[in-house]
This record gives structure tokens, sequence and C-alpha cells, in this order.
């Protein structure tokens, strides 16, 4: 009740203040014309002669601004001496002072080649040129065309050292990491950053079309500024705006997507396939000996076949259903945005709309979203701004899959439903359930998000160069799934309702202060601030119910009724002060100090401090680089710091749970009692990764190669880490701090314009990135004493090893009928390398070292094409391992017993038999398991033709026909092909779990999109 009545006072501090905007937008007024205005005419083209529409021409250090028109025209009131900053997304920023002319022609030069890009850097922006640290810009525009319905699912391949997984849900995001793992236990989540406020949300409540920007921060220097919050890199994320003097600019888009799956012939058998698959598990039977080639006459499948597929009268069941067609459908995104922008003299503002539903491949597979914005700006006095920055999302995923994995399971011979149409609760007479069970349920999935930055900036007039801005953002969720179904809790009915609420807010007063003199430039930025965060949930269940005609809103007709609750909150606050330093427009240094406190930490460790100093040369400045006239810019630049990381709540606290603890006798009443379940660790403290990153940035040849090359080295300290300890001290472990993990690392991002004329225009993008993380140290304990550190196998962590080595057998084919076999491994199975030569197979003697689960490398290669009206773009992703590298088990072995021979299986997959001695996969028929049932590795590696797509810009004509600036038609296909070795669903595809879906019963297919859009603006 009190968080609802705290939640109202907010709101309504809200509602109070976005009317406080809206009347200061009633009270501006224009400013009077003194004496020296004069209006200036002027036309703005991109640097090979085009019109550039909608570009913004501001007064500098006033409210006065203007766009340019279709022909890339404007005309504005300025005096002698003032400066025009001109500026549009995509190009390079250019100031212009004001002279006697009153014509101006400026051309502004793309920013993809120019180091005057200005880049959002943590608490600010910065120009590309006097970046000291890793920061790299997602290009959007190119990648907006693609049937992406998450922020996430834009990133991947876009940045070398970004590295984004693939999501196979409707709606999903994607795994997201930055140059590797950092850490064992700690957190490992890339830190969101949402228009200045940390967002702890889904990626999936933000509408795509909502964002101007995505800016990536991945060393110590740029992300120095959110201490042991960005421990594993950040994600900045800025929204649209609108522009002062901005005429109304309404944005309409509308894309419509059909969606397939990228799985082929991986699909379960149907009848015939089935029957033959069930005969050759049985081919001891079905074939004659000794050699299982020859078929017997005698042999009938009714013989082995399991009584589920069989009559009364012992015959096959002439059903041939076909389950995988029944539980899916043809995927598809319906999507469509509405915005409105513009701007006067004092306000700005944005109002946007939008709303997608997305069907996904497997039915009940859904994403509905309704997104809303507002962001609006006002300035009440020319050095005065107060601003909101407001969302809502409210993101509908009702219904309930069936179960996919049982879909691939159940035979074609075996039915859903009876002769009355009513579900067959276990079709296999096992305890497998109908896969339809979980679909035919009463599902209510609700999850709404909110969000808002609550901001003032003031430029102190009194004291040129100083700012203060303040940010006071909010996030709230509220989260409900309510579920009922009849076929639950053993086919007597379960019901439940749950209810989870979380808030956090971001506190930020941050006082940045600039000045110029001489040949310095010198900018200093202080923070000081506070993170709040909490949460409560409530469930409710039922079960055994005499009937649910009411669904879940009568728990209390369940004949056994149950009730928890949990709550948490946890506090951060931190303070920061970065200096930014240049002298004589070419050396760069940058110094950063942050002091983070949580809550989580022990009591002797609740604050840590971390230092960052990075430093630039801008060589291309220097005279003597002036004969080289190749290079139109080059810089240098080193940093090195200390970064944090942080625990989970509660982790270095004893906690204590009650439960069940004793009872009085026979029949007696039960007593709880209270038990403590984890040690607490009073010295628990912060993880510290030093980090090293050498880069650089050029552009060369009148600016048609630009780029950047990273080299970074990053130790991970005092690893958060649960340690096994005796049993006799009534635990199993203990949280602490323990070893050292080292990253090494080489980035590099390189655009060449190949072709730039009026006409045709080709650019390409191509970016690699390689990671290599190795365990430096552990336990620091020499258990033999042999002066070497002992590994922690059983974890499977190894001195000197990656983090996710592969420590296993090695393979050598499989065990045909006449070999001569290690004693416990029967025909069929997989032959294990006896690596001692002893006639046996142990976990001590005979694993070795066959690689590691990470990749070797990463690349991409994004290119644009246009000419005249048109526009095509294609983009390749690929992942290498290399030698050993990006290995992931891929294992569908057969074992011959009652389940595996009433189940059905996968098309395609090569198992072993005497027929097919030359199978991949082995088969078992033995009765007995081996020994040992060995993993199987395989390559992951893959290139992908991710997204192709092609457009159409109507002629100025047809605009004026249609009162329009622009309208674009496209097409567009995602994952059209995937070139790859790896057998199974796909080899980025993984379970919840992190292990790849390989040739595995219950694997998720990737999706194959082809989308139309329309994009209109007025």
């Amino acid at each position: 009740m009190k968080t609802t009545e705290k939640l109202k006072s907010k709101m309504n501090i809200v509602r109070l203040l976005t009317f406080i905007l809206f009347a200061a937008c009633l009270l501006t007024r224009p400013t009077p014309l003194s004496a020296q205005d004069k209006t200036i005419h002027g036309k703005v083209t991109t640097d090979t002669g085009e019109p550039l529409i909608g570009a913004s021409v501001v007064v500098k250090g006033t409210n006065k601004g203007k766009t340019t028109n279709n022909s890339g025209e404007f005309s504005i009131v300025a005096a002698k001496g003032d400066i025009l900053i001109i500026s549009s997304i995509g190009y390079a920023n250019m100031d212009i002072i004001i002279g006697d002319k009153t014509e101006i022609n400026v051309k502004l030069t793309s920013s993809t080649t120019d180091m005057g890009e200005i880049v959002v850097i943590g608490y600010g922006t910065q120009k590309k040129k006097d970046l000291t640290g890793s920061v790299a810009s997602v290009n959007l525009e190119s990648l907006r065309q693609a049937p992406n319905t998450n922020i996430g699912q834009f990133l991947q391949g876009t940045v070398p050292g970004l590295n984004v997984g693939i999501s196979t849900s409707a709606g999903a995001t994607p795994p997201i990491s930055i140059r590797g793992r950092v850490t064992l236990n700690g957190n490992q989540n890339v830190l969101i950053i949402l228009d200045g406020v940390q967002y702890i949300g889904s990626l999936s409540s933000i509408n795509p079309n909502d964002i101007a920007s995505i800016d990536v921060l991945k060393d110590a220097s740029s992300t120095a500024v959110y201490g042991a919050q960005a421990a594993n890199g950040v994600i900045i994320i800025t929204s649209r705006k609108g522009h002062l003097n901005e005429k109304p600019k309404i944005m309409f888009s509308s894309a419509y997507t059909t969606q397939h799956p990228t799985i082929g012939n991986l699909k379960p058998y149907d009848r015939d396939g089935y029957l033959a698959y069930l005969k050759e598990a049985f081919y001891d039977k079905a074939y004659l000996a000794p050699n299982y080639t020859e078929p017997n006459p005698a042999f009938k499948i009714e013989s082995v076949a399991d009584n589920s597929i069989l009559d009364g009268q012992g015959n096959l069941l002439p059903n041939n259903y076909n389950w995988f067609k029944e539980g899916t459908n043809t995927g598809a995104i319906v999507e469509n945005n509405l915005s409105i922008s513009g701007g006067g003299d004092k306000v700005t503002y944005l109002l946007s709309g939008g709303f997608v539903d997305q069907k996904g491949f497997i039915i009940n597979d859904k994403f509905k979203r309704k997104s809303i914005r507002a962001n609006i700006e006002t300035r009440p006095l020319s050095w005065w701004k107060v601003g909101l920055i407001s969302s809502g999302a409210f993101v509908n995923q009702d219904g309930a899959e069936p179960s996919f994995g049982s879909i691939q399971r159940m035979t074609p011979l075996i039915v859903p439903y009876d002769n009355t149409g009513k579900l067959i609760p276990f079709p296999m007479n096992t305890l497998e359930p109908n896969p339809f069970s979980t679909y035919y349920v009463d599902d209510y999935d609700r999850n709404n998000y909110y969000f808002a930055n609550i901001y003032t900036d003031i430029d102190v007039p009194f004291l040129k160069g100083l700012n203060y801005r303040m940010n006071f953002g909010n996030n709230y969720q509220q989260s409900k799934h309510f579920y009922s179904s009849i076929y639950d809790a053993g086919q007597t009915g379960r019901a439940y309702k749950y209810n989870h609420n979380y808030y956090d807010y971001t506190f930020d007063n941050i006082l940045t202060y600039s000045k110029k003199f001489g040949k310095h430039d010198i900018t200093a930025t202080l923070v000081y601030g506070a993170i709040e965060r909490k949460a409560d949930s409530t469930f409710s269940e039922a079960t055994g119910f005499p009937r649910l005609t009411l669904s879940y809103n009568n728990l209390g007709q369940g004949a056994n009724q149950f009730a928890r609750s949990n709550a948490w909150k946890e506090s951060l606050a931190y303070q920061m002060v970065r200096v930014n330093y240049k002298f004589n427009d070419r050396y760069l240094l940058t110094a950063t100090l942050r002091r983070d406190g949580f809550s989580g930490f022990a009591k002797n460790y609740k604050y840590a401090t971390f230092p960052v100093l990075a430093l630039g040369w801008i060589v291309s400045e220097e005279e003597f680089m002036k004969r080289f006239t190749a290079i139109n810019s080059l810089k240098l630049r080193a940093g090195y710091g200390v970064n944090g990381n942080q625990t989970s709540r509660y982790t270095s606290i004893a906690r204590v749970t009650s439960n069940a603890a004793y009872v009085y006798g026979d029949g007696g009443t039960t007593a709880f009692g209270q038990q403590v379940t984890s040690l607490g660790n009073d010295n628990l403290k912060w993880e510290r990764t030093k980090g090293l990153n050498i880069g650089t940035d050029f552009t060369l040849f009148n600016n048609r190669l630009s780029g950047s090359l990273d080299y970074y080295r990053n130790n991970t300290y005092d690893l958060l880490y649960s340690v096994a300890i005796p049993a006799a001290t009534g635990f199993n472990s203990i949280t602490t701090n323990l070893g050292q993990i080292r990253n090494t690392g080489f980035e590099a991002a390189i655009t060449y314009n190949v072709v730039d004329t009026r006409k045709f225009k080709w650019s390409a993008t191509f970016n690699f990135s390689t990671n290599k993380n190795t365990i430096i140290s552990l336990t620091g304990v020499d258990a033999n004493k042999d002066g070497k550190e002992d590994d922690l196998v059983s974890s499977g962590l190894f001195i000197g090893k990656s983090i996710s080595t592969i420590y296993d057998y090695k393979l050598d084919g499989i065990y045909q009928l006449n070999d001569t076999r290690i004693p416990g491994f029967p025909v069929g199975s997989l032959r294990i390398v006896d690596q001692n030569k002893d006639n046996d197979i142990t976990q001590q003697a005979d694993r070795v070292f066959l690689g590691r689960q990470e990749p070797a490398y990463r690349m991409s290669l994004f290119q644009n094409f246009s000419y005249k009206a048109f526009a095509v773009s294609i983009f390749l992703n690929s992942v290498q391992g290399g030698s050993d590298g990006f290995l992931g088990n891929n294992n569908p072995s057969f074992f011959r017993e009652d389940n595996s021979i009433r189940v059905n299986n996968l098309q395609g997959i090569d198992f072993w038999s005497p027929r097919n001695p030359t199978g991949k996969y082995p088969r078992n028929i033995s009765g007995s398991h081996a020994k040992i049932e060995p993993n199987m590795y395989q390559d992951r590696s893959f290139v992908r033709l991710q997204d192709v797509s092609i457009s159409y810009n109507l002629a100025a004509s047809l605009l004026k026909r249609f009162k329009a600036q622009s309208i674009n038609l496209y097409v567009s296909g995602k994952n059209l092909y995937t070139w790859t070795n790896w057998e199974g669903w796909d080899p980025e595809a993984n379970a919840s779990d992190g292990t790849p879906l390989g040739l595995v019963i219950g694997g998720r297919p990737v999706l194959r999109g082809f989308t139309v859009g329309l994009n209109i603006t007025y």
C-alpha cells in the first residue's frame, strides 16, 4: 500500500512538471530583432553537392534556429559576429561566423569519415577527435529497415568488441557482452544508459524507432565515469528530440514481415520415417547376423513397437499426424510508428507512439508492444533549460506455447485428441504429457514499463563556462502473470497469480566547467549521485479444483492453497571527478576518479575508489605531418585505469530461512525453526579490473578511408567466487575473493568510400575483433606442495587456460562390430582415446584439453550502394573459432531403452549402424549404457548473410504531389543464409543455460524474415 502511495505521489510530481513545461511553452515569446540583425539566406549540401534536407541551423548561444527545406535552403535572422552551428545526423557539425555577406553556402562532411563527429560519453558529449578512450557509434540508419523489434537485434556485428548473440523467441533480447568475460561469479551484465540514466528494464520495452543514437564505451578510460556499474562495458542509448525553430515534422513508418525457420530438414520423422528409424534401432532383429546388413524376412515392426502405437489387435495405428505442423505457424511482424517533432524559440518537443505485433514460429509465441514517448524541453531563459524525457511501454505476451520439445518427441502414429475432440492428457501412455496441455491454458502475461527523466540544465550566467545539470531518473516496472490449467497438478487443475513491482531512481548532480585560454582547453566534470532499487512480489497458488470456470480469479476454490511473498532493496552512492585537458589542439589528457558505495558489500568494504588516466596525441596537427598529404587526421591514444565489479545482494551476509524443523510426537503439530543457510564474509570486497588500452583513429586519402585500431589488456583481481569448504562446517561454500583473470584483444573498424560520385556511391565498413581470456591464478593453494597452484578441476577452471576451456575425452570414431573394445564400451558406442594405454577409461587419466568454447575472432562487412533514388545494403556477419575455438557439444547419441523406442527423433541425424558403418553419431543397442558417455564437440564457426535491403526514395515531383518531405519504400531480408559446418538448430543459438543447441530435441529455430516497409515524413 505504501509503495502504491509513493508511486502515485511521484506520478503526480511528473504530471505537475509536465504541466509546468507546457505552461512555459505558452508563455514564451519570440525575441525582438535588434538594430544589427539581418536575414541570412543559405543552402546546406553534402560534400557531393546534394541538398541536405532537415539540417539544423542555430545561432550559437541563443534560442534561434531553423531547419533546411527540401532544397537544403534556409533563412535565419542573425547579427554580424554571430556564429551559426549547422548540424545534421550522420554529418560533422560546422560553425560559420557571420560577416558582411547575407548569403552562405555550406557543405557538410559525412561523420563516418570525419573526426568532428559528436559522440555521447558518460555525463556529456565530446568530439570524436578529442576522445582518449575506446568509444564506437552504431550506424543505426543503415539497419532501420531490418525487421528488428528489439534494440539488441540491431547491434549484431555492428561494433568490434560488442558481442551480440541471437534470439529465438518473439521480442526477446539476445545475449550481449563487451570485450569478453572479466569475472567468474560477479555481475556480467552490460550497463545500459538511457538518456543519461541507468536502465535496468528489458530492452524489449524500448521502441527502436525512438532511438537517435547508440554509443558503446569499451575501455577503462571511457567507462570509468560509471565506476563499478560499468565493469562489463556501457551502451549509451539516446532518444530522438525536437529542434529549436523547427517546423512540425510528422514521421510515419509501417512494415510487415513474414518469418520462416532456417532449420532445413531438422524436423521430426513422419510415419514412414519413424518406422524406418525404429527398425534401425532394432537392427539386431531386423537384419541377419553376423553382419546385420541382410534383412530378416521374419521380422515385423509390431514385435518391437511400443504399445502406444498399436491397436487392441497388435496392429500399427493408421495415423500419420504431423505434430510439428500443428504446433507451428508462419511467423509475422506488424509494426507501425508515428511521431511529431519540432520546436519554437524556447520549446522543443517530440511525441511518438508505436505498435508492434509479432507472432513467432511456435504457436502462441507472441509479443505485442504499445509504446508512447514524450520528450519536451523548454528554455525559460537563455541560460536555463528544463526538460522531461518520458516513455511508457506496455508488453503483452498472453498465451502459452505447447511444449516444443514434446512436439518433437511425439510419434506420428498417435494423435492429441480422442474421437470426441477432447485432449488426451498422456497419448504415449507414459509420464510424457500431451504437448498441447501447456497450450490450452488461460495465460495472462503483461509487463508495463514506465521511464521518466526530469532534468534541469543551467549555464550559470555569472560564470561563463560553468554548467549545472540535475537528472532525476525513474524506472518502474509492473509485471502480472496469471495462469490456470485443468491439466496441471495431476489433472486436478492448478491456478496462480503472480504480481511483481520494481522501482528504481537515479539522482545525479553534474557540475561541468569548460574554459579555453590561449592554447589550453580544459573541461572538468564533477558528479554526485545516488541510486536506489527495490522490488516486491506476491505469488498465490491453488491446486485441486472441482472446476476452473473462473480460471485464476477464484483461487479459494482450490483444495490446496499456497502463498509466498518477497521484497528487497539495495542502494548505491557515488562521486566522480573527470578532467579533460587539451593543449595546442593536439595533446590530450583525461583523468578520472570514481568512488562507489554499494549496500550489498560487507561492512568493511562498502566503498571503493577507481582511478583512470588516458593520454592522446593528434599527430596530424603537428607541423612535420603536413608533408603527408594522404593523411587527413591521425590520433594516437592510450589509457590505463581501474574499474570495479560488484557482488549480488546478500552474498556477504549470513542468510536465514525458516522451515519445518520438528514434529512433537506421532500426530503432533509441526514446529517451524530458523536455520542459517549461508556463511557471511565481512571482508568480501570489490573485484578490480586494471585495464590498458592503446589505440589509433585515422582518416586517409581525402577522407575516403577512415577507421580505428585498438589493443587492450585487462587484468581482473579479487574475483568474487563461491569456494567449496569442508562439510564439517555445516556449509558447502563461502563467497570470497580469489584469483586473477586476464583478457587481451585486438579490434579494428575500417570504412572505405569505394566510389563517391554525384549519382553513384559505394561504401564498405569492415569490423574485426579478437578476444582471449586466461586464468592467471585461482585459490593460490598448493595442496601437493610441489610449488604449483592447484586447478579447480571440478569447476572446469585451470591455470593458464580460458574460463570456458574444454577438458574432456578425445574421440576416435565409433566401435564397429568386430573391433576390439575397452571393457564397458559396447558396439556402436564412441571410442575414447586411452591416453595412458591401460585399457581403461577414467576421468583422472584420460581427459585432455580439447579447445575452448569462446570464439577466436569475429568479423562483419557492411556494404551500402546508392544510385540516384535507389539504395542497397548488404550485411555479412561472422564468428570464427580458429584452430580450437568456438566449440560446442553436439552428441545426439542413441541408447536403446523403453523411452527411446517410443519417442520420435529429428530427421537427418547420421546415426551409426552396421548398414551405415561411417555414421557420425553413436547408436548403442546393448541394453546397458557405456561406462562413459562422452561429449562430441563441433566447430560452431559460421558466416551469415544477416541483412539485405533495397530502398527507393520518391522523386521530388511526386513528393510535391503528396505534400511530403520524403517517402521511402523498401524491402529487406534478415538471416537469409548461413554458411557453417555446425549441425543443429543454429551455430549461435543457445539454451537458457548457455548450452549450444545442436541436434537435440527441444531446440528452437532461428527465423528468416522478409519485410516490406514504408517511411513517410511530412
